[in-house]
């Protein structure tokens, strides 16, 4: 769709030349919802592209992802044969309500910028523990865990001109034995529910729930829990008021999904490899 109310667009090639924030400027990353419909309020475009930012980046602490890193990039990275939990970026992009077209401009930072509760890149980086930095628009620097990075439904932490610049995964959650399970009213539908277990070394486990509440939801334990103890962590972990509602599920049955969900997961992970 054209933007029929811009008058600028600006390509800024490293920090120091992002422009001062105003009232009708947006990011320009991928664009694929920017461009779907009308932008009425917006005047000036700030285009990411030319940041050059590397997409992605495997060191010794674990794997870091720009924010203008595409779907189509996340995908088709070779991880490290021992980062079994690499199987939840493949299953995790094949979550999205969108073509492999999208698939290749869409980006890792929009779909967490926009906040959705069934947006599948907040599920991933978020059952992996992901850590958002984030520029300020300030000129000052902040870290932020996914999980607390999105506040509600296309609601975060971002202030006006900041940017979402990486999200950084530690090499100990992508070591972890994990499971994956996602429902939609449908079968290519938007999903409803998409959970996410796994289970450390030490047996500590993590449950990510998502998509069926309205922010990411995680619940920690020492150990595997009990059938009753994981139910009951997760009625009194996700409020009835934090279970989304819209034309893709309603709050009662996602919650109903997300029990039966978590349960599957613990059932999975509590088999031995």
């Amino acid at each position: 769709m054209d933007l029929n109310t811009i008058t600028e667009i600006v390509r800024p090639r490293a920090r120091d030349e992002l422009p001062a924030w105003m009232a009708g400027d947006a990011w320009l990353a991928g664009g694929t919802w920017l461009f779907s419909e009308p932008q009425v309020d917006l005047t000036r475009l700030i285009d990411l592209t030319d940041l050059n930012w590397p997409a992605l980046a495997i060191d010794d602490a674990g794997l870091s992802i720009a924010a203008t890193c595409t779907v189509a990039q996340l995908d088709g990275l070779q991880c490290p044969p021992d980062w079994i939990a690499a199987q939840l970026v493949n299953r995790c992009c094949r979550a999205f309500l969108a073509s492999f077209k999208i698939w290749k401009t869409a980006t890792i930072g929009g779909n967490l910028c926009m906040s959705l509760p069934a947006g599948p890149m907040i599920s991933l980086t978020a059952a992996l523990n992901g850590i958002c930095t984030i520029w300020q628009a300030n000129g000052g620097e902040r870290t932020i865990p996914v999980v607390d990075f999105v506040t509600g439904n296309q609601r975060n932490v971002l202030q006006p001109g900041d940017l979402l610049r990486q999200i950084d995964i530690p090499l100990a959650a992508l070591k972890r034995r994990s499971a994956f399970r996602q429902i939609s009213l449908t079968p290519v539908g938007r999903s409803a529910a998409l959970l996410i277990g796994s289970l450390a070394v030490d047996g500590g486990f993590e449950l990510t729930v998502t998509a069926s509440t309205v922010r990411p939801v995680q619940l920690a334990f020492s150990a595997l829990p009990a059938a009753d103890e994981l139910r009951q962590a997760i009625s009194q972990g996700i409020p009835d008021t934090l279970y989304h509602t819209d034309v893709h599920g309603k709050p009662l049955w996602r919650r109903h999904m997300t029990l039966r969900l978590a349960e599957e997961i613990r059932r999975e992970l509590q088999v031995r490899p």
